[in-house]
């Protein structure tokens, strides 16, 4: 069997390992292809530095991180804070959906709290369909088979809430998810902790930063399983269902192929079946 091909357009870098980095180390270790892509360069997300000089510090910290787990890792050009579903979004994404042919693609939901995780996740949604139609980006041979989109984890519940569709305990990929998470220095170290004016309890040494890492990334996603505690039983049964702690989540779109079970089978081999 060949190996699976998994996609995952975030709208900035680190979007992808933040909500599927454990899925990304997971196919890595299985000897299967992933991709990371940013649809934009980061160019605005630092309170002292913008525009070309941060993309490019943006772009590198996206490579290394994608180098912690061996995947590719593209950073596209279009600007941090102005993504817009246009057709020239949408073609590009269409182009690169069909060019490295996935099995599985990951993205946003639309109803996002950051226009530009919003403006992704419309693009997929509407490339999704147009990928099939050869008179669409004509130069690029269409799919004849829809791969399986899914959407990534969000707290948001209007208009609806996230479906736990597929759930997956990541423990064993803590350490890849913190590394890939520790690459993205201006982010982790600088521009959030800004942002949420905790700046000056950043640690300046090695070790007090793999811990801010860390506390970060838990303190963000521990909620996850006990939001999604009866889907853990329901999947990996009451024993250990019940006490998983560390998981990411996705909900299966409708505008693509759908999850059938044998579809689940082949793209999760790793879940209890």
């Amino acid at each position: 069997m060949p190996p699976l091909r998994l996609l995952v357009l975030g709208a900035h870098p680190d979007d992808a390992e933040f909500r599927a980095g454990g899925l990304g180390a997971l196919y890595r270790s299985l000897g299967h292809v992933v991709k990371f892509v940013s649809l934009t360069n980061g160019d605005a997300g630092h309170q002292t530095m913008f525009g070309p000089e941060l993309a490019a510090r943006r772009r590198a910290e996206a490579a290394a991180a994608g180098r912690v787990i061996g995947a590719a890792y593209e950073t596209w050009d279009h600007h941090d804070g102005l993504l817009q579903p246009t057709l020239e979004v949408r073609f590009q994404v269409i182009r690169e959906i069909r060019t490295f042919k996935p099995d599985l693609v990951l993205t946003h939901r639309t109803n996002d709290y950051h226009p530009d995780h919003r403006a992704c996740g419309n693009v997929v949604r509407d490339a999704c369909f147009m990928m099939t139609v050869p008179a669409i980006v004509p130069e690029v041979p269409i799919l004849r088979e829809e791969p399986v989109v899914a959407y990534l984890y969000d707290d948001f519940t209007k208009p609806a809430p996230l479906q736990p569709d597929v759930v997956i305990d990541i423990t064993g990929q803590l350490d890849a998810i913190l590394a890939m998470l520790a690459c993205h220095e201006s982010q982790m170290f600088e521009w959030l902790p800004y942002n949420e004016r905790v700046l000056d309890r950043v640690p300046t040494d090695p070790e007090g930063r793999k811990h801010w890492v860390r506390d970060f990334y838990l303190g963000r996603t521990a909620h996850m399983a006990d939001r999604c505690r009866q889907r853990l039983i329901e999947t990996y049964g009451p024993g250990r269902g019940g006490a998983i702690q560390h998981v990411e989540v996705f909900e299966i779109s409708e505008y693509a192929s759908p999850l059938t079970p044998e579809a689940r089978r082949r793209l999760f081999p790793f879940l209890p079946q």
